[in-house]
């Protein structure tokens, strides 16, 4: 056999190998998410016996622990969704914009969801859980479009930079805008400061129900672009090429990425630099393709939005601390870090 016939073997070989270690890794990350979700059932301000934990999973509420537990069953749950959907979201972001800042909260994203629910609040009394949903995913949609081209303007197009510029001038300017609507409104203002930390506290399966189909159809939409984003890497004119219609395969992209950030921050309130830190995470496993690092990042995401409640919830007993202050204590430092690394031209 010729050294030429081996090659085409080789690469077979080592591309199994890879998508074995992979595989593995993935494997790990859903038995961490498994250790978290247990986690976070039994651990809290109050401390609960294992019987009470089994007859709460079991639907029981008759004493004190129990209650405890139903409460955070729901919590947890909508923990794991909101951590996979902004986890996703930043991964499709920087992958559409090949831009490794970007990131639902750095973009203004979230801001502008949450700008156009306290719009929809102040202004139109509204106070349906639809209606949340409906107003955020609006506001996030119209502040990427926004962002991006406020980003595109002038010499060089949508650099990394400018579109981060962009994305810190709106998201400071919606907050301006936020806080100028709520100062007046002393009957909601305390609600509203409260939700614009970003947290799980307080969820409850009928919070949770209203947002599952946006959150399923961003999931679909976003897992379904692996491919088109593998394309958009190597170049807008290497994908044309190859037959790609990229302004196409980014709006889809996008659309899903929209969804995401629109839905969670409804039920949330905007937790930002998860879906930062997650994909770079997840890149160091699994490297650059996106077929493996999207559901790298969901599951990434999850995890760290699951650890970053059940720290928040034992970090200052019995007071706790939410997820969105937890999530920027890690996420501003590594954010300035991957400024410094000269890397932030393109992905």
């Amino acid at each position: 056999m010729t050294a030429g016939s081996m090659r085409p073997f080789s690469r077979s070989v080592v591309s199994r190998r890879s998508n074995r270690t992979r595989g593995l890794w993935l494997a790990g990350l859903a038995v961490t998410l498994s250790a978290l979700c247990a986690l976070s059932v039994t651990v809290g301000t109050r401390e609960v016996a294992l019987s009470d934990i089994v007859a709460a999973l079991a639907g029981r509420i008759d004493s004190i622990g129990q209650a405890a537990v139903s409460v955070r069953i729901p919590r947890t749950v909508l923990a794991v969704l909101a951590g996979a959907a902004l986890g996703l979201a930043g991964a499709i972001m920087q992958g559409v914009t090949r831009n490794p800042l970007a990131d639902p909260g750095i973009l203004g994203v979230n801001m502008g969801a949450s700008l156009a629910v306290v719009t929809g609040v102040v202004l139109f009394d509204m106070s349906s859980a639809q209606g949340y949903v409906w107003a955020a995913i609006l506001g996030a949609g119209c502040s990427a479009v926004f962002v991006y081209t406020i980003g595109s303007l002038g010499r060089g197009g949508a650099t990394p930079l400018k579109l981060a510029l962009a994305g810190a001038a709106t998201s400071v300017a919606f907050s301006s805008m936020v806080i100028a609507m709520v100062l007046p409104r002393a009957d909601i203002a305390g609600g509203i400061r409260s939700w614009q930390i970003g947290g799980v506290g307080g969820a409850t399966f009928e919070r949770i129900v209203p947002v599952l189909p946006f959150l399923a159809v961003g999931f679909v939409v976003s897992l379904l672009s692996a491919r088109k984003l593998n394309s958009l890497a190597l170049g807008d004119d290497v994908a044309a090429g190859l037959g790609e219609r990229v302004a196409l395969a980014r709006a889809v992209a996008s659309f899903g990425a929209i969804l995401l950030c629109g839905a969670t921050t409804a039920v949330c309130g905007p937790i930002g630099f998860l879906g930062l830190v997650v994909p770079h995470a997840c890149r160091l496993l699994v490297g650059v393709d996106h077929r493996w690092l999207l559901p790298f990042s969901a599951l990434g995401g999850a995890c760290l939005l699951l650890a970053a409640d059940v720290v928040g919830r034992i970090a200052t007993r019995p007071a706790e601390i939410d997820v969105g202050i937890i999530t920027a204590l890690v996420g501003a430092p590594f954010f300035i870090w991957i400024v410094r690394r000269q890397q932030v031209r393109e992905l």
